[in-house]
């Protein structure tokens, strides 16, 4: 099945991950994480009528692992380094970073800022193991959840729970934390593998999937953990990103070293419903947006970036 593609844009740098703005007002605009020997780039991307413009980039000193818009502001965005820093940038702003938290002793890996509107932070998880809170405002960070046993690659907020956040991690588990209990509320031996990557659904706050290098994708019900509630398996290589839709229960979307990106419906009986396969290197960027049902951005290894919307998704419209 074809793609409708409203714009592709080649940078001469390599991707880590891409993000759609979360702001109505800005909801054309784009952030890219981009690695250059051994170097990290932030780039702000716009689609407009001829497709998709870079509009700024700001440097780094070392890789840039993942990026968070701002809730509570449109010019904000947070980023993750492989020095174990967090950089604050204001793109409005030419020069920056406008704060640096250094507190991680290894790689930063992933950083996500809180979607309920009661709270303003932000969730840290580094390969040091452990994972940490922030609140933007603050020079040093709140807390730091140790209980990982291998690296962690991932740091969610629940979308529907404030103060609630899940990590997934080189140990092969999916833990829940809430930053208001000690200790971890909840252990999921989720895959025999690395899980890279996890996400909440949009319509469910007890429903999550992870993403692992065993290929599969799996789903979980933290009502009850003993089984998941769906495996989807078609991958051929680590599964690297995993993202449910924000406008459609039961679908999400994957994106895997195996160069391809995958729409899946886990209420059908073939949950599969798409393979995209517009990428010559490892895909690895993946965002669904917030204000146009069905589009799609990602990003790979091959330096481009494509923005899309599948088929399958145009028809879910």
């Amino acid at each position: 099945a074809g793609c409708l593609l409203f714009g592709e844009l080649h940078l001469q740098i390599q991707f880590s991950q891409l993000i759609f703005t979360s702001q109505f007002k800005h909801k054309q605009k784009f952030h890219l994480l981009c690695y250059r020997k051994g170097c990290g780039t932030l780039a702000v991307l716009e689609q407009n009528e001829t497709g998709i413009v870079l509009l700024r980039s700001f440097d780094w000193n070392d890789g840039l692992f993942d990026v968070t818009w701002s809730e509570n502001n449109e010019h904000v965005l947070i980023t993750s380094s492989g020095d174990g820093s967090l950089q604050i940038w204001d793109i409005a702003k030419p020069k920056g970073p406008l704060q640096v938290y250094k507190e991680h002793t290894q790689e930063a890996y992933s950083v996500d800022w809180s979607q309920t509107r009661g709270e303003q932070l932000v969730v840290s998880g580094s390969w040091d193991q452990t994972a940490k809170l922030w609140d933007p405002a603050v020079g040093k960070s709140l807390r730091t959840f140790k209980g990982h046993e291998g690296v962690i690659y991932s740091t969610i907020w629940s979308p529907h729970i404030p103060g609630c956040f899940a990590s997934a991690s080189g140990d092969q588990t999916l833990r829940i934390w809430d930053v208001k209990a000690p200790g971890v509320r909840l252990v999921i031996p989720a895959h025999q593998a690395e899980i890279l990557s996890c996400d909440w659904c949009k319509y469910d706050e007890n429903l999550l999937v992870t993403g692992a290098v065993d290929c599969s994708l799996k789903g979980w019900d933290l009502r009850n953990v003993r089984q998941p509630v769906f495996i989807l398996l078609g991958h051929t290589y680590a599964v690297r990103r995993v993202k449910f839709s924000p406008f459609h229960a039961t679908l999400l979307a994957s994106c895997s070293y195996d160069f391809t990106v995958r729409f899946w419906d886990f209420s059908k009986p073939n949950p599969l419903l798409e393979t995209v396969e517009h990428h010559t290197e490892f895909t690895c960027g993946l965002d669904l947006s917030l204000h146009k049902c069905g589009q799609v951005v990602d990003c790979a290894w091959d330096e481009l970036v494509k923005i899309y919307t599948p088929s399958c998704l145009a028809a879910a419209v």
